[in-house]
């Protein structure tokens, strides 16, 4: 028996999944995220690697290997990849980029593909900044999470950011997320993966969940 979800991959994606895995998290994804600066030193883009888990793989990849091969390029996954992406922004791109104070806009993605390898999906796409933004003199956070706990995000623990043509005098801190406690933990598994949202007195833990990048640029 399956039940329909829709998926946030750090966003969101209309698929089938088994009714056992009716807990959350409902999907695990293994990611590394870039910023990336131009020449002028500004603030330009988001680039993101989010490898799914197996089981969120097998379910989504059915069906995909058009010419019977037991392989699939990048060709029979972009159909998959545009749906993934165009799910997604409802959801923000599970992307928040601030300067200071102030939360700065995405334009929609400007490439992305989906690879597959190790039985894994991983999906890659960037995250244009609506205009690039000036650096010197500011400090930006960029989170990556899921606020509902649907996803789970795990950076890489290889670089889980990086800057990409960084001016000299920018620096880059990660932060983790909290670990939850084993009653919350729990609490949080009984809810059915067919309910997207998570109830109130949960969601002022999950919403500090975030994998948090500090730039500051002196």
């Amino acid at each position: 028996m399956k039940t329909a979800i829709t998926f946030a991959l750090g966003a969101a994606i209309s698929i089938s999944m088994p009714a056992i895995s009716s807990a959350h998290p409902h999907v695990f994804v293994e990611a590394r995220s870039e910023i990336v600066f131009d020449k002028a030193g500004r603030m330009t883009a988001v680039r993101h690697s989010w490898r799914f888990d197996e089981a969120f793989t097998a379910f989504s990849i059915q069906g995909l290997d058009q010419n019977g091969d037991n392989e699939l390029t990048t060709e029979e996954l972009q159909p998959l990849a545009e749906i993934n992406v165009e799910s997604l922004k409802e959801y923000a791109y599970f992307t928040y980029l601030y300067q200071g104070d102030d939360e700065l806009g995405f334009a929609e993605p400007s490439e992305y593909w989906l690879d597959f390898y190790g039985g894994r999906l991983t999906l890659f796409f960037t995250l244009p900044l609506e205009s690039p933004v000036i650096s010197d003199g500011s400090t930006f956070a960029l989170d990556v999470y899921d606020p509902t706990y649907f996803v789970a995000y795990e950076m890489t623990r290889d670089t889980p950011f990086a800057m990409v043509d960084a001016p000299k005098n920018c620096l880059l801190e990660f932060t983790p997320p909290p670990r939850l406690d084993s009653g919350t933990a729990a609490a949080l598994a009984q809810i059915p993966s067919t309910q997207r949202d998570i109830p109130d007195e949960f969601q002022s833990v999950t919403e500090t969940l975030s994998n948090t990048a500090t730039v500051t640029c002196n």
